[in-house]
């Protein structure tokens, strides 16, 4: 009997061993398994920020190569007549409608050229017939193109306008000019600067 249980415990101590190796077999295998996943999955994120990082600096390039967009409309928006003055004057046209790029700056009436290339500027006026009208387009202090009225005594309002392709180098300066002893009318809209990039 002694020798019966002496057996039993040797087997049930020999299956108890042979199981606790087929756990720790079983156990080395899933880390094994584990560790390659985990190399794979670091590979795989490795991969993915060295893309992440090539599709930055590639969106970035773009961006840079993009075109420049500028676009601006503005009117004077005054209560009626500007000017004369006894000296060339800038004219301030206060209100932009539209200035896409921000190039042009309401404050002092000069549009200020944000890259090299070719520009397309219009101005248009309106003025009382009754006094002189003369505006000049300026590049820097360069005369480009103007608006001319005689003063007559029964003509009672005028309309002129003009316009002109300008090669600007980035930071040239573009602003309408009114001539010493003239006028245009100011009141709404009727007087207006624009220009936008060409190319």
């Amino acid at each position: 009997m002694l020798l019966l249980k002496l057996l039993l415990c040797g087997a049930y101590f020999a299956h108890g061993v042979a199981a606790q190796v087929d756990e720790t077999t079983s156990s080395c295998a899933d880390v094994c398994k584990l560790q390659k996943d985990l190399a794979a999955l670091t590979d795989r994120q490795r991969s993915l920020e060295t893309g992440l990082t090539e599709a930055k600096s590639q969106i970035a390039g773009l961006m840079s190569k993009a075109p420049t967009r500028v676009v601006f409309t503005a009117t004077t928006a005054e209560s009626g007549a500007i000017g004369p003055f006894s000296t060339n004057t800038n004219i301030l046209f206060k209100t932009a409608i539209t200035n896409v790029g921000q190039a042009y700056n309401p404050s002092t009436g000069i549009f200020t050229a944000p890259v090299n290339g070719i520009y397309y500027f219009s101005f248009f006026c309106h003025s009382g017939g009754n006094r002189l009208t003369s505006l000049r387009l300026m590049k820097n202090e360069e005369y480009i193109v103007g608006i001319y009225d005689h003063q007559t005594s029964h003509d009672g309002a005028d309309n002129g306008g003009n316009a002109a392709f300008l090669q600007l180098q980035q930071g040239d300066r573009v602003s309408v000019n009114l001539a010493a002893n003239t006028h245009v009318w100011g009141y709404g809209s009727v007087t207006t600067f624009s220009g936008f990039l060409l190319s």
